[in-house]
């Protein structure tokens, strides 16, 4: 059985106040601004076929520790590349997840997955070898009734809004499809244009010619690039989109004049472009981006510091997304400058940073979103979205840039059941946090309590200029 007061402080006095602030936020809202849930799920709104597909085959943070302790992918039915053999027994899929739950003792992946069991399930008994079979029965029993059904669900977990992330060339037909349902679900779409940035990418110039085939323009030089992309960017926001998301492995930005940018695009197009080249387009590409979000109102999001698909192994094997994500050391003071300087001060413009670097939390990124109103720190991501990564951010950040200059909380996820789980758990790490400044004294219970709220939902709807009683996508 799992205790109420789980990830609460050990402390009596400061449990006591922990507990009254989650007890105030606990029954709020999901607002989820920035994730991964496939909006097909939504859309179709089909049952989910087994436990296997739904907590397993989605869930990169389970991929990477049980590969960790070398249980083959292929043993957890993710497909390969070269459609080679893999398990596709869910129930043997199941068997080994359980085999090595214990391998999660600690993680917030363990604590996610024992909050979907029983608050989601009504599932207290503990997941392991020999239970194995009697959970997934029970699970698939749960899953064949329409109360289990996506949507069913999206609105017992009272989420508010729920934005995904698609590519520039998406059709967005699924968010189409959940619209002329007449379901009232807020979805909405996400910019992320990372395929037709990358011209290092193998598959480039295919994005290009598929951004140029949606918008009906023939993309000859870098000004019809840049065209199509904003044309794209339109139609997102006819469809609801509020923000874009953009990875880098470094946060650089750099403004090449219009010759410099033409002669670069070039040099792609013709597939000479050097690796200095790449780096220099995407810098050039985040100034445009900025300039792009200053006129159009969309939220900036940038993810710094993840090097993708470090296992070369893995990804040639299984393709990108398979949990090998690793962070680097990562510089935001230098390599931001460029783009501060032009944007940073524009009321029009605003711009979420992730990392994956701690180490630049109270150092670079506390003091930038301190100072540049355009500047927001997203909530800890990856590694770092657990008990003690939580608590380190809002220890590190908080006495430079207040809360209010943070973006809330989002759940950044894939594993559409986890959401719920994940929120609560950083309302109780948030709850830690607060307690223990109103237990020093550094502010009032009352206080304490609205800022719980804040970090609840406000903060994520006020970042990402969204609203409970916003307009629905009106389409094109």
């Amino acid at each position: 059985m799992r205790h109420p007061d789980r990830y609460l402080p050990a402390e009596p006095g400061a449990r006591f106040i922990a507990r009254q602030l989650y007890e105030g936020v606990r029954d709020l809202p999901l607002v989820c601004p920035h994730g991964h849930v496939d909006p097909r799920l939504l859309a179709e709104d089909a049952p989910f076929p087994d436990p296997a597909a739904l907590f397993v085959k989605p869930d990169h943070y389970i991929f990477r520790m049980l590969y960790s302790q070398g249980v083959p992918l292929e043993e957890l039915g993710v497909p390969r590349r070269d459609g080679g053999p893999v398990e596709t027994d869910p129930r043997r899929i199941w068997q080994r997840f359980a085999d090595h739950f214990h391998l999660f003792r600690g993680t917030p992946s363990g604590c996610w997955l024992q909050d979907e069991l029983a608050e989601v399930f009504g599932i207290e008994e503990p997941l392991g070898a020999k239970s194995a079979m009697r959970i997934y029965d029970r699970i698939s029993e749960k899953l064949a009734q329409p109360e289990f059904r996506p949507r069913a669900l999206f609105d017992r977990f009272r989420i508010e809004v729920l934005c995904t992330t698609d590519a520039a060339t998406d059709s967005l037909k699924h968010h189409r499809q959940i619209h002329e349902s007449g379901w009232k679900g807020r979805v909405l779409p996400t910019f992320r244009p990372d395929a037709a940035v990358n011209i290092a990418a193998p598959g480039w110039s295919d994005e290009v010619k598929q951004l140029g085939r949606l918008t009906g323009l023939e993309i000859g030089s870098f000004k019809d690039f840049i065209a199509a992309l904003e044309k794209r960017r339109t139609l997102f926001r006819a469809w609801g989109a509020v923000s874009t998301d953009h990875a880098v492995l470094e946060p650089y930005t750099e403004e090449l004049t219009a010759a410099e940018a033409e002669a670069l695009f070039s040099r792609a197009r013709k597939g000479q472009a050097s690796e200095e080249d790449s780096r220099r387009f995407v810098a050039h590409m985040l100034m445009e981006f900025a300039r792009m979000s200053a006129e159009d109102g969309l939220v900036m999001q940038l993810h710094a510091g993840s090097w993708r698909d470090h296992n070369r192994t893995v990804f040639e094997r299984f393709g990108p997304d398979k949990g090998c994500d690793i962070p680097v050391a990562t510089e935001f003071t230098r390599n931001l400058r460029a783009l501060l300087n032009k944007f940073g001060n524009d009321s029009r413009f605003r711009l979420v940073l992730f990392t994956l670097d701690e180490s630049t939390y109270s150092r670079e990124l506390a003091p930038l979103a301190g100072h540049y109103p355009a500047v927001r720190l997203g909530p800890p991501w990856w590694f770092h979205d657990s008990i003690e990564g939580m608590l380190r951010y809002r220890r590190s950040v908080t006495e430079t840039a207040g809360i209010y200059n943070t973006a809330g909380f989002n759940d950044d996820t894939r594993a559409f059941l986890s959401i719920p789980a994940r929120h609560d758990l950083n309302r109780r790490v948030d709850a830690c946090f607060l307690a223990d400044l109103v237990a020093r004294h550094v502010i009032t219970l009352e206080e304490a309590s609205d800022m719980a709220a804040d970090l609840a939902c406000n903060l994520a709807r006020e970042t990402y200029r969204l609203g409970a009683d916003a307009a629905r996508p009106a389409g094109d």
